[in-house]
């Protein structure tokens, strides 16, 4: 079984390899070039669709986005070290191995420097894992895992393999023949010994860690970040190899830890049905560019609902495993865990009913595939109707609830010329958690939605659709690339025409000119500083 499980782990990563390298985009020819006057025009021409347009300088903005997005992803690799350091495969393993260094070594001094090394080896040999991943990927791909349809199925399939694995229906775990070899170069002296037990421990913990490292490694990837899983994993080897440090200079702190036991696995469970909710975040972002329909809100709403009722009755004994320790009774802390997780569980019902849910919309199907709906907490500035019949590509997508945007670039563009108003072009996807995020906490509010609607002619692009073009309108861009559906028109009319290739995407145009206003920008989630963004465009375009 164990075997069955690696060999099926391993054919996933291989598959999800190979199609990438088949339908692979050419993004070579992307460049950021900074100029001193937004004014200026070049006459950069794509595919019938654009005139003179500027070319925005983005190297500040996707600095200031990459160094977010790298915190993120090392705050989220801590979160998993510290987890993984409390799985039953690791935790009983911190006071031996203190113990070891302390007994073994001359002096304090001895045991606090091997101590250092050791994690420092842990560090180094988890960081490697991730700079192999990007090795493996490469920086294309990396860039186009959270996009594509092939990548979020597979790694769906993936986490709930290390789910079921936590919630103990096996355990994946490495071949015997690797961790005899690791414990035999530990023997030796010095700092290769000190490595090679730090990569024992590695390959004798896979079973508790492999889940967490699988879901940091799938969730840094498809952030697109280049250093996304090397940082993810320094920050969970950090976290790991800290306790080690600090107990060998402070030993004494050994004999305030508790002892090993059934709450071990516990928590083991309780990231397992963590990780079974979180997978299911890879399945929607497959059903949203597919257009299938089958998971819409509720759908996950009510998942979601249900295994954290599951994991709030486990916590309080109610549910238990066959191999569960008998609760005779439930801590303080297991009973403040309970309550916290049973009262999300509470927040999330109305959502059934059409509720926003603020906190987690960024992670829930956009708003407009709930069917059932009673909330009434969207502003009351309705979207005016942009033109009589319906739009291109209309009943494809899915339009933020209070807004009435065109998805098609040359009939939003000729409609802004007619009712001689600035455009505001959307660069979104299916699978981008901030676009999201930005149509549910910052759109609808007041002074936003009514300078959406009523200033500006509203265009979403999806970069990541994966419907077809007509025949007619298949072809081969200035670029090179590809064009054959939905998605790659509009993600090479972003690369071509605005030097950027993240989402969300704002732009405000001159629909006349076809020249941007201001300067471009991504996710803003202060509501005040979006509209000195969109008055910023209106103050430009009323002066020409």
């Amino acid at each position: 079984m164990k075997k069955l499980i690696i060999l099926l782990i391993t054919g996933i990563l291989l598959t999800v390899k190979i199609l990438y390298a088949q339908g692979k985009a050419d993004t070579s020819g992307v460049t950021f070039t900074e100029i001193k006057s937004p004014g200026a025009a070049t006459g950069i021409t794509q595919n019938g669709v654009g005139k003179a347009v500027n070319k925005i300088s983005l190297k500040t903005n996707n600095t200031k986005d990459g160094q977010q997005t790298l915190w993120a992803i090392f705050l989220a690799g801590l979160a998993g070290g510290f987890a993984a350091l409390l799985m039953p495969c690791i935790f009983p393993m911190l006071p031996l191995t203190v113990s070891y260094f302390t007994k073994s070594s001359g002096g304090k001094l001895s045991a606090v420097s091997r101590a250092l090394l050791y994690g420092l080896s842990i560090m180094v040999i988890y960081v490697l894992l991730g700079l192999i991943v990007t090795i493996i990927f490469g920086a294309d791909a990396l860039n186009s895992l959270s996009t594509n349809g092939v990548f979020n199925f597979a790694f769906f399939l993936l986490i709930v393999v290390f789910a079921a694995s936590f919630l103990g229906a096996f355990e994946i775990t490495l071949p015997n023949s690797w961790v005899n070899k690791m414990d035999e170069k530990s023997s030796s002296t010095g700092m290769i010994g000190l490595f090679f037990m730090a990569a024992t421990l590695a390959l004798v913990s896979f079973s508790c860690t492999g889940p967490i490292i699988g879901y940091l490694l799938v969730q840094t990837a498809t952030s697109g970040a280049l250093l996304g899983p090397a940082i993810g994993m320094l920050g969970f080897s950090l976290a790991l190899a800290i306790p080690f440090a600090l107990f060998a200079m402070f030993p004494q702190w050994l004999n305030s830890l508790p002892k090993s036991g059934g709450w071990l696995n516990s928590v083991k469970v309780t990231l397992g049905f963590l990780e079974l909710a979180l997978s299911l975040k890879f399945l929607s972002n497959v059903d949203l560019a597919y257009h299938w329909h089958w998971f819409d809100r509720e759908l996950f709403l009510a998942l979601w609902i249900v295994i954290f009722a599951l994991m709030g009755l486990y916590l309080l004994g109610k549910l238990n495993f066959n191999h569960d320790s008998p609760v005779q009774y439930i801590s303080v802390p297991r009973l403040f865990l309970a309550v916290i997780v049973l009262s999300f569980t509470m927040y999330m019902v109305p959502g059934l009913w059409g509720a926003p849910l603020k906190s987690i919309s960024a992670f829930l199907p956009p708003m407009a595939t709930q069917d059932f709906d009673l909330s009434n907490v969207y502003s009351s500035h309705t979207a005016e109707p942009p033109s009589s019949g319906v739009h291109k590509y209309a009943a494809l997508f899915d339009k933020p609830k209070g807004f009435d945007p065109f998805f098609d670039y040359d009939e939003g563009i000729a409609y802004a010329k007619k009712v001689k108003k600035p455009v505001m072009i959307d660069f979104t996807g299916h699978a981008c958690v901030n676009c999201r995020k930005m149509e549910a906490n910052i759109w609808p509010d007041e002074e936003v939605s009514k300078r959406i609607n009523h200033d500006y002619v509203l265009i979403q692009l999806y970069v990541d659709d994966k419907t077809d073009l007509g025949l007619k309108e298949q072809t081969i861009s200035a670029s090179g690339r590809q064009i054959k559906s939905i998605g790659n028109k509009w993600s090479d009319l972003q690369i071509t025409r605005f030097h950027a290739n993240s989402q969300p995407f704002y732009v405000l145009l001159d629909p006349k000119s076809e020249t941007t206003l201001v300067s471009p920008q991504g996710a803003n989630f202060d509501v005040q500083e979006f509209i000195k963004f969109l008055d910023s465009g209106l103050n430009a375009f009323q002066r020409k």
